[in-house]
């Protein structure tokens, strides 16, 4: 298996969509955006610089969106003690290490959010290496995220393995192919509409495929779209 698997981290790998979403509704409201949770639950997965002015206004951005930025840092922050590990992440990484694929974790939260999440995963000496929001200048659904994955993976033929809409555009502007997992609360059809090829439950069914199914997932990557 010659290629790179980008993983994607929150909602993917650890269990965290609502943690933010309980953490961006908290924020919005103690600045006076009285947006409903369902709302905000849509947008989880594009990032933080984005999902203010998307789920308010450009104007709300413009006045407030550092401060509620950082006051969803401050609430997701009380709640992060509390996420979980997807059951089957670290043993999906195991196996994709073995089987040859490089394994880039693809996140753009702080990098102390990911230091938490590599420790949790107790992936820090597994994997080839990760991003995080230092890493970027545009969040997702722009490429940025995706081509700096690629970089630390060395280029090459690479698939994403995602949760969320957000991942799929991102993957795409990248011109790398997206296998999603159900576990961000999209489902199955609006993951195949954004333009994931293969849509599954969750990790763990993923690190349950027989490792042949595995590499004909990864090498779905070298044959279609273009690759960095």
């Amino acid at each position: 298996m010659d290629a790179i698997a980008i993983l994607d981290v929150d909602g993917t790998l650890v269990d965290t969509n609502y943690h933010h979403a309980l953490a961006w509704h908290r924020a919005l409201h103690a600045h006076q955006q009285a947006v409903q949770m369902w709302r905000i639950h849509r947008h989880i997965g594009m990032g933080g610089d984005k999902i203010v002015a998307a789920l308010t206004s450009e104007e709300v951005e413009e006045r407030d969106g550092d401060a509620i930025r950082a006051a969803e840092a401050d609430a997701y922050g009380e709640l992060i003690g509390e996420v979980e590990p997807m059951a089957g992440a670290r043993e999906l990484i195991e196996a994709l290490r073995e089987e040859g694929a490089t394994v880039i974790l693809a996140s753009s939260a702080k990098q102390e959010e990911v230091d938490h999440y590599l420790d949790l995963l107790d992936a820090r000496d597994l994997v080839d290496g990760w991003t995080s929001a230092d890493d970027v200048e545009e969040t997702k659904p722009a490429a940025d995220l995706v081509t700096v994955a690629l970089e630390k993976g060395g280029g090459g033929p690479a698939l994403l393995i995602g949760d969320s809409t957000w991942d799929v555009k991102a993957a795409s502007a990248a011109g790398v192919a997206t296998l999603a997992v159900l576990t961000g609360g999209f489902s199955e059809e609006e993951l195949r509409e954004a333009g994931a090829f293969e849509v599954l439950e969750s990790i763990a069914e993923l690190a349950n495929w027989p490792r042949q199914r595995r590499a004909e997932a990864l090498s779905y990557s070298s044959s279609n779209g273009p690759r960095s």
